[in-house]
């Protein structure tokens, strides 16, 4: 076991960096930054450039890098706009067919789901995030009015990114393809792009690198190679076919990460988000438009 490192001043963390072989041109606007992200949290974006010895490679900018962290924090906030598109789509669609088939509260039984299912702690997880949201006019409004009991559009809206996965993935077999032949998608591939998109809005949502990162699960049905499917690339491509409004995504997802890859085309080294040469190329959309869910009954 080794010691638990003992804090730095910026000066301190500022000659570190000279040590390793960082480059600074200005080292009052370098401590500016320290202070205002943290060496810790920093440091991460280094470790392209770092080499076994524990240096950096030769030429390597604070400059450079602080862009990077730019650029994954800009990335971050667009990636979790197009999320947000999402989520909201798969609560609504989930919710509507979900008690189209079952009611109101046919989430409360546990047969409605697979025999894998784990109904105890499926409750226990929604009754956690009522408790947590105890003070949201709808939550006291159900709790007053309806002794606690939530209908399944009201219940979704309290589900966590990876509950809404998670209850989509407990779904009986059969009931699960008649709800992706409705969103226009394959049953096998959107449950692997839920368990995906967890992941992803996890990472954004605190605040995580994406640049250079390895993502523990790869979406399934787009055509990737291993290293391709852990990295950003299979993350971003994940969104693309998740993304319900084609036309959306081509019209303003898209051209907001071109002009974010434009203004730091300098400083990105594409090996590290496995974007290939072409991806301008395969990141619209193809699809003009989704099916529009039918009102016919599952």
């Amino acid at each position: 076991m080794h010691k638990v490192k003992q804090p730095k001043t910026y000066d301190e963390q500022i000659a570190i960096l000279h040590s390793h072989g960082c480059a600074i041109d200005d080292e009052a606007d370098c401590k500016d930054k320290l202070s205002s992200i943290g060496y810790y949290r920093l440091s991460a974006y280094f470790l392209p450039f770092k080499q076994k010895d524990g240096t950096y490679t030769e030429g390597t900018s604070f400059n450079t890098v602080f862009r990077i962290y730019e650029f994954d924090r800009k990335l971050r906030h667009l990636l979790f706009s197009a999320i947000d598109v999402i989520e909201i789509y798969i609560r609504s669609t989930l919710s509507y067919y979900h008690s189209e088939k079952y009611g109101s509260l046919g989430y409360k039984d546990a047969s409605n789901f697979k025999n894998k299912h784990n109904h105890e702690k499926f409750e226990s997880n929604l009754n956690r995030e009522i408790s947590n949201n105890s003070n949201v006019p709808f939550v006291k409004h159900h709790m007053e009015y309806y002794d606690g009991n939530f209908p399944i559009w009201a219940a979704i809206e309290l589900f966590t990114f990876g509950m809404l996965s998670y209850f989509y993935n407990d779904l009986k077999t059969s009931y699960q393809k008649a709800i992706a032949r409705k969103m226009g998608q394959n049953n096998h591939e959107l449950a692997s792009w839920l368990r995906c998109c967890t992941d992803l809005r996890n990472a954004c949502a605190h605040y995580s690198r994406l640049y250079n990162r390895i993502f523990t699960a790869t979406p399934s049905g787009l055509g990737l190679d291993e290293r391709e499917g852990h990295r950003l690339w299979g993350a971003v491509l994940m969104l693309r076919s998740l993304y319900p409004f084609p036309d959306k995504w081509n019209s303003e997802v898209i051209p907001a990460i071109f002009a974010l890859f434009y203004e730091y085309k300098d400083d990105l080294d594409l090996r590290y988000i496995a974007f290939p040469k072409d991806w301008k190329d395969q990141l619209p959309c193809p699809k003009p438009h989704k099916p529009i869910p039918s009102s016919k009954p599952l």
